[in-house]
């Protein structure tokens, strides 16, 4: 708390100043990361543009979106050709929720 010693300043800019003094004390400095794997890739500008046109985003969309977005996008596109969902939902499922 003792960097905020700026007497001058507008009270939001104090208050943000503390909160950002208090937030900074409570980040963990050390983290641990998991090992990677074999199939672990790091992100390349080169991969996601592969997995854009994967998905067939064009660039023109790109500027709609996040990365995170079109990286969920890509991990969703995966599971469409799962089959081992038991049973899908009806109307009636729907109704009776």
């Amino acid at each position: 708390m003792a960097a905020n010693k700026s007497y001058d300043l507008p009270m939001g800019e104090k208050y943000m100043l503390t909160i950002i003094e208090l937030w900074g004390l409570n980040v963990q400095t050390e983290v641990e990361f998991k090992k990677l794997r074999p199939t672990d890739f790091p992100m390349t500008t080169p991969l996601f543009l592969l997995r854009c046109v994967q998905l067939g985003i064009s660039i023109r969309d790109l500027a709609l979106l996040t990365i995170g977005l079109v990286n969920d996008m890509y991990a969703e596109n995966g599971n469409d050709d799962y089959k081992g969902y038991k049973e899908l939902a009806t109307q009636e499922d729907f109704d009776r929720f």
